[in-house]
């Protein structure tokens, strides 16, 4: 097994577009749903909320195509990085690094 993520929502908000030394960036949020029945017998709808990113000619992708509600279907893979905050606090970001994006009519 190769480290694989597939997801299928809705864009949160506006992708976020930067340019850094390494090259450009883009940084959005994807929505996924999940429905199910509890064991009360009531229908529950889960949201779970995913960090993205995307480089190289995704970006491009990401730039032309992507706006807050769009319906898309990715693949990229799992990352895990640290920062140091303001403070000094150590932060942990969990993301998918996009490299194939489709999207989804409504």
């Amino acid at each position: 097994m190769k480290n694989r993520v597939q997801l299928i929502g809705h864009v949160g908000q506006e992708p976020e577009i930067k340019n850094l030394e390494s090259g450009r960036v883009a940084n959005f949020t994807i929505a996924t749903n999940e429905n199910y029945t509890n064991a009360k017998g009531e229908k529950v709808e889960q949201t779970e909320w995913h960090r993205v990113s995307a480089w190289g000619k995704t970006v491009d992708i990401v730039e032309k195509l992507l706006t807050k509600g769009t319906h898309v279907a990715l693949e990229g893979k799992l990352t895990h990085r640290s920062y140091d905050d303001k403070e000094g606090n150590k932060r942990y970001i969990t993301e998918v690094v996009a490299n194939e994006l489709v999207l989804l009519s409504k």
